[in-house]
């Protein structure tokens, strides 16, 4: 259950992004579960791979900032899943590292609202 209630979470701020940030479309709240779902693979799939690889090309410093390294990664990953889903579209990166800050935020609330109601 609580796969799914993340995953809800997750759409749900996938689609306030979308409300709020201009440049950041999501087609409707389906095109978010979907969305959600593509980047929740994506994110499982090279998320740790990209993490990895930038905290090493920056000789350590990526792992030491690992927030900042971190935001960069999910702006990316929110860009690859622009490029491989029709229900999402992004402007340009700096659209994304916003979303990705939004989505960090807005998805942080989600969680710990319902970690208080169960």
């Amino acid at each position: 259950m609580g796969l799914l209630l993340s995953w809800l979470v997750m759409s749900a701020a996938f689609w306030l992004t979308s409300e709020i940030l201009p440049g950041f479309r999501v087609k409707g709240f389906r095109g978010a579960v979907l969305v959600a779902a593509v980047f929740g693979i994506i994110s499982w799939l090279i998320g740790w791979l990209l993490f990895g690889l930038i905290g090493v090309a920056s000789l350590g410093i990526g792992f030491l900032l690992a927030f900042l390294t971190r935001w960069l990664v999910n702006a990316i990953l929110l860009k690859v899943t622009d490029s491989v889903s029709s229900n999402l579209s992004i402007r340009d990166f700096r659209t994304a590292l916003l979303g990705a800050l939004l989505l960090s935020l807005l998805s942080t609330i989600g969680q710990a609202v319902l970690s208080f109601l169960t």
